[in-house]
């Protein structure tokens, strides 16, 4: 069966099972290869440092309502919005964290994906059932399979850690005029054309798209983005916040990043990220027992042969490489692991130490 609806607090929906706190940077550490953290890049390009630079000057000041408003109103130009449609965030993971804010009486979250909404929303005691989709089916979607009564249900597209791009009419259906719809985006730019993406989409109802700044852009450390949704809806989402949540730095970087002319660098990076997809996706196929999901994301899932997971994990760190783990995603297991798309020459040790590795853990019949 392709989804699953468990009972809050009971086995697959049991939050005990897994750590949804968990997330790929702490498995980093200083002078290892980092396949665990979906970043693209080391740091942002040098356009986009020199902005940043010039904003540290005002730091004395406290970030300004007028240039709150010039982000709101890039952003809304760069989907098609208007700028009340347009909340800056400090990361989309501060919108995850406002949920609870919108007093949702049932959440829905899907499974396998991104941890922290769920967190968030448990940690506020709402109540919370989990639907999962299933490898068998490559992970798509079912919007039946989401009880009538939830009033909020939250998403990715692309999912993380799957990679699944869902089609946006599949997405759409999950919306209800009593409902809100949270669909994370954060890896939305990282797919060229950013196709089925609902970021324009104003008039669905309920509908609340979180945007990222974080992967593209190389910008984890800064904590940028924002969400789209009707004014009603993102006043909601608001009202527990302090006075001035965003800084100065990342409302600049919100400009600078959805400016036409980083759109098209984003959308170039983003073909290029497809090229080492695949060449990186041929290359783990290539080792016996190991399974690749197809996703389009730049991050690949991987299942390994059973019972192997733990010991890969060492085995690579050993090597000077760090792998994300897969079971503190509801939906996978100890032999489930994430890795990020990277450049050929940096796949290829990937590929070369885990097979190694396998072959150390793995006797044959």
């Amino acid at each position: 069966m392709p989804f699953d609806h468990p009972r809050p607090g009971h086995g697959p929906g049991d939050p005990g099972a897994h750590d949804l706190r968990h997330h790929g940077d702490s498995e980093v550490a200083d002078g290892l290869l980092d396949f665990a953290v979906n970043v693209i890049g080391d740091g942002p390009p040098a356009w986009l440092r020199d902005r940043l630079a010039a904003t540290l000057d005002g730091l004395g000041r406290y970030p300004r309502a007028d240039h709150d408003a010039q982000a709101r109103e890039v952003a809304a130009a760069r989907h098609g919005r208007t700028p009340d449609e347009v909340l800056p965030l400090a990361g989309s993971a501060e919108g995850f964290s406002l949920l609870p804010a919108l007093r949702p009486r049932l959440a829905v979250v899907v499974h396998p994906g991104f941890t922290e909404p769920e967190a968030a929303l448990r940690a506020s005691d709402v109540d919370v059932v989990r639907v999962h989709t299933d490898a068998a089916d490559g992970h798509a979607l079912h919007p039946a399979a989401v009880p009538d009564r939830a009033d909020l249900v939250v998403i990715g597209n692309p999912t993380n850690p799957t990679g699944v791009l869902h089609p946006a009419d599949t997405v759409r259906a999950l919306a209800r005029p009593d409902r809100v719809l949270v669909v994370d985006e954060a890896f939305a730019d990282a797919i060229p054309g950013e196709p089925e993406s609902l970021a324009g989409n104003g008039d669905v109802p309920g509908l609340l798209v979180l945007r990222s700044l974080t992967k593209t852009w190389a910008l984890a450390g800064l904590r940028a983005g924002y969400a789209l949704g009707a004014p009603a809806l993102l006043a909601r989402l608001a009202r527990p916040r302090p006075p001035w949540p965003v800084s100065t730095p990342a409302l600049e970087a919100i400009i600078a990043c959805c400016e036409p002319d980083a759109l098209s660098a984003a959308d170039q990076r983003a073909r290029e990220l497809a090229a080492h997809r695949v060449s990186m996706t041929s290359a783990l196929e290539s080792i016996e027992g190991v399974a690749v999901s197809h996703g389009v994301a730049p991050y690949l899932l991987l299942h390994l042969p059973d019972g192997t997971g733990h010991e890969v994990r060492r085995l690579l760190r050993a090597a000077g490489i760090t792998i994300r783990r897969g079971d503190t995603f509801p939906g996978l297991g100890p032999d489930h692991v994430r890795v990020a798309v990277r450049p050929p020459e940096l796949a290829r040790r990937l590929a070369e130490e885990l097979e190694l590795a396998l072959r150390t853990l793995v006797v044959p019949a």
